[in-house]
């Protein structure tokens, strides 16, 4: 390796490219860690703002809407302007808005504050992939900067969950947002050091597509999530799938006129690039009601402290991390992403079916660490092989589309998968209820049956893989 390597036209020292890899690792881990971190202080937010039980969702949901929902014209606008400037917007509003999520004094507040904090996120994610491929061009190097990348994300989901316990046992549930305040400034400094410009392109913003594709999302979410209390064969819920089901179909007509749509549609020709965004999706929809309903498990049903129910999941974190930097790559490069990616939500469908027959007196030896340590095994071993496959065939010039899709497949299956398994999980609870049962059987037999259902989206996806997606090295 020589002393310098040509990136974006521009020459940058080696030491100086693998820095801006951790800053931009950093980065990702944040923002994958604003979608966990508030999973342990929910207890003390709810106790603390009045939300109702369904209603704790909506914290993490008005997160990952607006994150999914806009990252493509994250993308979009990073490819237009280049990704260190749309980074650095990112970071700006990522900070304002973690500051009103933690001063918030009633649920519209925080809430808030967590949808701002997604508009944030959705400006970073794409642009600081596109960095990260715009700089290792070499098929190992790759591999092993995308290890570091995967492990950033999945350990900063994981890790979320740990912080977020110590934070709310020992400071408050509001540092689980006021963190992110002096590591945005931090990060806003070393940018203009550490990353290039990037390359630009001429181009208008497809405003119009990113507010449908949106309001779809969001309608679909607030549908499921109330259909418990409306019913699913409701007006109410029918009406409002039917029309963000119109709203979709409105925006892929945008797309399909527009000179320059947000989503060009021809992009979906690329090989892998549908299956692949489909099973990041199913994954996100069976990975995040795992850690969801692990921490509600916890503290609600084993009444663990915050702290404590952090320090459970900490295996998990380590797992993680260690096997994405250290393992996954490794086995990309020898079987390929396709056999990794099968074996990991394999892994990952196992894993669930373990915590869907988990006791409400359940011990953490037992019934915990083998079934969440089998769940880290999974996602690490899934979670590269379908970013990869997802990107494999976009162009120079459709980086940032790319990683914005792959970016919206996880976080839109992120929020439908927890929107249905929430759901699922209420109307299981209150069925036993209504049967006799105490509240913490009634409670257990809800989360059983979350677990189950995101198993069987796990299964869903394995299938899809297996079937759908090409298999190349």
């Amino acid at each position: 390796m020589t002393d310098t390597t040509q990136t974006m036209g521009k020459t940058i020292p080696y030491s100086k490219r693998w820095s801006a890899l951790f800053l931009l690792c950093a980065a990702e881990f944040i923002v994958i860690m604003d979608t966990s971190i508030i999973g342990v202080a929910l207890p003390a937010i709810k106790a603390d703002l009045g939300y109702s039980q369904s209603g704790l969702q909506w914290i993490f949901n008005a997160y990952v809407i607006l994150f999914g929902g806009f990252l493509l014209l994250g993308g979009r606008l990073s490819d237009l302007f280049g990704p260190r400037k749309i980074f650095m917007w990112g970071f700006g509003i990522l900070s304002g808005a973690s500051l009103l999520a933690g001063v918030a004094w009633s649920e519209a507040a925080l809430n808030t504050g967590r949808a701002l904090q997604g508009l944030g996120s959705a400006l970073i994610a794409p642009a600081a992939l596109t960095l990260v491929l715009s700089k290792f061009t070499d098929p190992k190097e790759l591999n092993k900067a995308l290890g570091f990348w995967g492990a950033s994300a999945a350990a900063g989901g994981s890790a979320g969950v740990f912080l977020g316990g110590a934070i709310t046992e020992w400071l408050s549930w509001h540092w689980v947002f006021l963190i992110n305040i002096p590591i945005g400034i931090a990060v806003l400094l070393f940018s203009k050091n550490l990353l290039f410009k990037g390359t630009t392109q001429k181009g208008k913003v497809d405003i119009a597509g990113a507010l449908f594709a949106t309001a779809a999302l969001i309608l679909a979410v607030y549908a499921i999530v109330s259909a418990e209390g409306a019913g699913w064969k409701s007006m109410q819920t029918i009406g409002l799938l039917a029309l963000s089901i119109l709203l979709l179909i409105v925006f892929l007509m945008i797309q399909k006129q527009k000179k320059e749509p947000l989503v060009p549609l021809s992009i979906f020709k690329v090989p892998n690039l549908s299956p692949g965004n489909l099973v990041m999706a199913l994954l996100a929809a069976a990975w995040i009601p795992l850690w969801f309903f692990l921490n509600l498990y916890l503290q609600q049903t084993l009444h663990y402290s915050a702290f404590n129910s952090g320090l459970a999941l900490l295996p998990m974190t380590i797992a993680i991390m260690l096997l994405m930097v250290g393992v996954t790559g490794k086995l990309v490069a020898k079987f390929g992403f396709k056999s990794n990616l099968i074996a990991g939500l394999m892994a990952l469908t196992a894993s669930l079916l373990l915590f869907s027959i988990i006791p409400p007196d359940g011990k953490f030896l037992v019934n915990v660490l083998p079934a969440s340590l089998l769940g880290a095994l999974g996602m690490s071993l899934a979670y590269i092989p379908g970013t990869i496959a997802s990107m494999s065939g976009a162009k120079p010039g459709e980086t940032g589309l790319a990683s914005g899709l792959v970016n919206t497949s996880y976080q839109v299956g992120s929020a439908l998968g927890l929107a249905i398994a929430v759901a699922i999980s209420a109307a299981k609870t209150n069925a036993i209820k209504i049967a006799g049962a105490t509240d913490s059987t009634a409670l257990n037999e809800g989360f059983q049956t979350a677990f189950l259902s995101a198993a069987i989206v796990s299964a869903i996806a394995v299938i899809i893989a297996s079937f759908s997606i090409k298999s190349l090295k």
